[in-house]
């Protein structure tokens, strides 16, 4: 979930420490082969212990750094299957539970947008006005200016919108525990000077996405987490996700322990209890792989926004190499030849991928500690790959 190219000023709040953390990264890029062969015939919301899903999960835990693995894969009717490999936890060697909740990092944004871009199919807000319409005199900066950023380009990243992760990210284990005010995150962010003029390129920065919940709460005058809940969570009944309360640190119900390190030569930690409020409407949100799929394959079915909401929300730039980003949806080409929608997510702990085809196939996979390597990262996106390729 990091803010990448960051200018370098820092407040100094914040040890001045310049450890990058590569595990905390805002989505791994697109990469490797598909690692094993087709899958049998589902059936409905079983765990399968032999099928090529199955066989990669295993790769992942035996060959990466991944305590745990788990997946949901929907096919175009709608049944499930899902998987687990590797321990729940590591003290225990516990099984991880089936279908468990994860943290699903800034997945968060896709919920965060789609609120957004039903109130702009109520009339409520305007795509292409300025983002001081709705927040006034409250962006400023150097080089920074609400009245020159469209509700659009905060969406899509393209803002220019300087980002504020990197600035906790080494000091994770300290701040763990702290509870962040939005309204403090978003003057860390300011504190810096702007990326680039608004429009002029993409760069993915958590900031938009605060600025995008506080945006929420100004018009309609409740907590964006109500707001996701009463418009996305309820409706499609996703009983494993939800906005964690302020304060909260835990993670309820059925879920494997997550883990990480700010090294890859030290041990992992478990970081299962953490206060999220630093990921806030960019990353905060919990739920569990089927929850993941059921949603983008909602959203990417029309069943959340009409039409010409929707149209927007999947027009897209450039972004990550082989990547477009719309209106906090990604798109890619899979190896295929279908194309695939979701985002993705890192928090400490867990990294989520997934994506939605045209046909409705859907797979979140999740595992419990973000990738140290390159190699790792591709491996997971290779095993998502394989999946909605089957």
């Amino acid at each position: 979930m990091s803010d990448r190219n960051r200018p370098h000023r820092r407040p100094t709040v914040f040890s001045t420490r310049r450890r990058v953390l590569a595990a905390v990264s805002s989505i791994a890029l697109v990469g490797g082969l598909a690692l094993s062969g087709a899958a049998p015939a589902a059936s409905a919301d079983t765990v399968h212990p032999r099928d090529g899903v199955q066989a990669d999960l295993d790769r992942l835990v035996s060959e990466g750094t991944f305590p745990a693995a788990l997946a949901a894969v929907r096919t175009s009717d709608s049944r499930t299957r899902n998987y687990t490999a590797g321990v729940a936890e590591l003290d225990t060697r516990r099984k991880p539970p089936v279908d468990g909740r994860v943290r699903i990092g800034s997945n968060t944004k896709t919920f965060v947008a789609t609120v957004v871009l039903q109130l702009v199919g109520e009339g409520k807000v305007d795509l292409d006005e300025p983002i001081e319409t709705y927040l006034p005199g409250l962006i400023r900066g150097d080089g920074i200016d609400g009245r020159q950023i469209t509700v659009r380009q905060v969406l899509q990243q393209t803002s220019g919108l300087p980002g504020y992760v990197d600035d906790i990210a080494p000091d994770f284990f300290l701040l763990r525990h702290t509870y962040f005010e939005p309204r403090d995150l978003l003057d860390l962010a300011l504190a810096d000077k702007a990326s680039f003029a608004p429009g002029t390129r993409w760069e993915y920065s958590n900031t938009n996405y605060l600025v995008a919940g506080l945006l929420i709460q100004k018009v309609t005058g409740r907590p964006v987490a109500e707001e996701v809940t009463n418009r996305i969570i309820v409706p499609l009944r996703l009983r494993d996700t939800y906005f964690p309360r302020v304060g909260e640190q835990g993670i309820r119900g059925r879920h494997p322990h997550g883990y990480f390190t700010d090294d890859p030569d030290k041990p992992l930690q478990d970081v299962t209890k953490m206060d999220p409020s630093w990921g806030w409407a960019a990353g905060a949100m919990i739920s569990s792989p089927s929850d993941t799929n059921r949603f983008f394959a909602a959203l990417l079915a029309g069943d959340l926004l009409r039409p010409a909401e929707l149209d927007q929300m999947r027009t897209t730039v450039p972004a990550f190499p082989g990547r477009g980003y719309g209106l906090g949806l990604m798109s890619w080409d899979l190896t295929c030849g279908d194309r695939a929608w979701g985002h993705g997510g890192d928090i400490p702990g867990f990294t989520t991928r997934g994506g939605v085809t045209e046909d409705g196939r859907a797979v979140t996979l999740a595992v419990t500690s973000t990738p140290t390597t390159e190699t790792s990262a591709n491996q997971v996106d290779a095993a998502v790959d394989a999946a909605l390729c089957r």
